[in-house]
């Protein structure tokens, strides 16, 4: 008897959560939190739809906190499992889930002292504490390789090309012969991208779990060198900055990367690129210790121990360092963490630089609904931010080529030639993409589909 349930990232691309049932063996694949409008940021801490002493095993795709930033909370509630992933995963993850329980700390310390939470005391979801309880937990496996996770059920980590580390994960469930084949897609990466190998192919399966979120539309053909070309050629001109809020783990890498290719090929003027965000840092030196990775070959080193994309980049560790930067006028680049505006070092910087039309902030990743970053990208004039209205002077740009995330063609372009599963659930995306999605993979590729609802299950 096999079930599959979706706790997240059911109707929306944030909270990545699937429940397994096996024969009475349960195994959670991905456990996200969830991001963007204030209704999913509630689901965070309402009870998951589980019993977390009752899972027997995690399997995390990749790092990014949409994924993985729920894993505290999980432990917290009596999780005792091994959480299963690749090396270079499990060392993104001890930045990303240490940095989410330091910035839920500081918001709530924020908010207390600035009065403007409803909650008296406002309390983090969880504290660095929680992260630490659940780092224990994580087991790294390497690619390719078979692994038993809990009774009946045995797993596999394939290259997803997303971010370093990343996964598509198959299942094998063996409570019939022959066995239940899954396969979760978690998050595609796109063809050709910088400092990621390409997606491996999936294969067969019985089942398919797989991600929508470009699901309903197509990455620009042109790639993104042009427009950030432009962009840095205007904040010189202005004598502006240029914001980016960039992910810390695989954005902020592929953004230094593309910038100081290039101004040195001289195709932008040369401008200082300033990186303040010592998790994206920390991050930067994981790409350099598995430089061997299929994609990473662009990494040169200046020094040993010390990752060079060029000279002209600085990295802005402290509270200090960062605050200094406020003291800096333009032409330069700054890139700060998080890449949608959730919180971070990033809307410091944005409360700054928003109200002056000679800045630039540039979006150059999937922005969620509910998002400050969406906010920005539907022209909002003004935005909140620590319970003051901010006005938005500044010109506000995307560059949607950057995505981390394969598009709808691409997506296809994955899964053809793959035999059509007996079932897919389109998942991790706004409704109208996954519905466009499930619309593409039952026409072009005779896939059957369906679009599961937040908490609905499936007899398998």
């Amino acid at each position: 008897m096999a079930s599959l349930c979706f706790h997240g990232a059911a109707g929306t691309v944030t909270g990545s959560r699937f429940l397994l049932e096996v024969d009475g063996a349960r195994v959670l694949v991905d456990c996200g939190l969830f991001q963007g409008a204030k209704e999913l940021r509630e689901r965070n801490w309402e009870s998951p739809g589980f019993a977390p002493s009752e899972v027997d095993a995690v399997l995390l795709t990749h790092a990014h906190i949409d994924h993985s930033g729920w894993l505290p909370r999980l432990v917290r509630l009596g999780f005792r499992g091994p959480i299963w992933c690749t090396p270079a995963t499990a060392e993104l993850a001890g930045f990303l889930l240490r940095d989410s329980a330091h910035i839920q700390e500081e918001d709530a310390e924020y908010a207390n002292k600035k009065g403007f939470s409803r909650h008296a005391p406002a309390l983090p979801l969880y504290t660095v504490r929680d992260a630490d309880a659940a780092l224990t937990r994580l087991k790294a496996i390497p690619y390719d390789r078979w692994f038993d996770v809990a009774p009946k059920v045995r797993a596999r980590l394939r290259r997803a090309g997303h971010i370093l580390g990343s996964a598509i994960v198959d299942v094998e469930a063996a409570d019939r012969s022959p066995p239940l084949r899954l396969l979760f897609s978690g998050d595609v990466g796109r063809y050709d991208a910088p400092l990621v190998p390409d997606p491996t192919p999936p294969g067969s399966c019985d089942v398919l779990v797989v991600e929508s979120t470009y699901g309903d539309r197509m990455h620009p053909a042109e790639g993104p060198s042009r427009k950030l070309a432009d962009l840095l050629a205007a904040a010189q001109a202005r004598r502006g900055t240029l914001l980016i809020p960039a992910f810390a783990v695989g954005r902020a890498q592929q953004m230094i990367y593309l910038l100081r290719q290039l101004m040195e090929s001289g195709a932008a003027p040369e401008m200082a690129i300033h990186l303040d965000s010592p998790m994206a840092s920390d991050a930067t030196e994981v790409y350099r210790r598995f430089a061997e990775e299929p994609g990473l070959e662009a990494i040169a080193l200046e020094k040993p121990g010390r990752p060079r994309f060029g000279h002209g980049v600085y990295v802005h560790s402290s509270r200090e360092e960062s605050m200094r930067l406020n003291a800096l006028d333009g032409p330069r680049v700054i890139l700060s963490s998080s890449g949608m505006l959730a919180g971070g070092r990033v809307l410091h910087h944005l409360r700054r630089l928003l109200p002056e039309p000679r800045n630039f902030v540039v979006l150059a990743g999937f922005q969620a609904e509910g998002t400050r970053g969406r906010f920005l990208l539907n022209g909002a004039k003004t935005l909140r931010m620590h319970g003051q209205v901010i006005p938005v002077l500044a010109t506000v740009t995307e560059i949607p080529g950057l995505s981390g995330h394969a598009d709808a063609g691409e997506l296809v372009r994955w899964l053809t030639g793959a035999p059509p599963p007996r079932r897919t659930f389109v998942v991790h995306g706004e409704p109208e993409a996954a519905k466009a999605l499930a619309g593409r993979l039952e026409s072009e590729l005779h896939f059957p589909c369906v679009v599961p609802a937040h908490q609905q299950c499936f007899d398998l």
